[in-house]
């Protein structure tokens, strides 16, 4: 009985105890964090490139009596080279397992003003050391408004 009353009073290791229970939660906290913080760059660079092809698509880049040669938009899996679609690709950027999926510019026109809708996904499965966590997806949209023809 004198040892029980005696252990009962000893708070020596009870700190390493707690510490103990409490390490692994803040350890995958502290993960997840970074894994948003790539999460939260991924959009950055996906505003970055929009911001890219958008500024592309305005561009004339010859200009005749007629009007202006707007860039094309490109479409399909690999752009080529000169297309609005291959300046969005060259311009996202972000770290991390995921992947950026730009889509084809689609085009539109509200009376007589056209315009190109430009999209950029991005997808990062999410890993929380211990268990797998839900796939981020995330898109960003941008209309552009282009020069017509005179």
């Amino acid at each position: 009985m004198m040892l029980r009353h005696r252990l009962a009073k000893d708070k020596e290791g009870a700190a390493a105890v707690e510490m103990a229970f409490a390490l692994p939660i803040l350890i995958v906290m502290i993960w997840a964090f970074v894994q948003l913080a790539q999460v939260y760059r991924a959009v950055a660079g996906m505003q970055q490139a929009l911001g890219e092809g958008a500024r592309y698509a305005t561009l004339c880049l010859t200009q005749s009596s007629t009007g202006c040669t707007a860039p094309s938009p490109g479409t399909g899996t690999s752009p080529a080279t000169g297309t609005i679609k291959a300046k969005i690709y060259s311009s996202v950027y972000g770290i991390g397992p995921g992947t950026f999926t730009v889509a084809d510019p689609v085009a539109g026109s509200s009376g007589t003003a056209n315009y190109y809708d430009l999209s950029v996904t991005y997808s990062q499965p999410t890993d929380l050391l211990l268990f797998q966590g839900p796939t981020m997806s995330l898109t960003r949209t941008k209309r552009v408004w282009i020069s017509t023809s005179a």
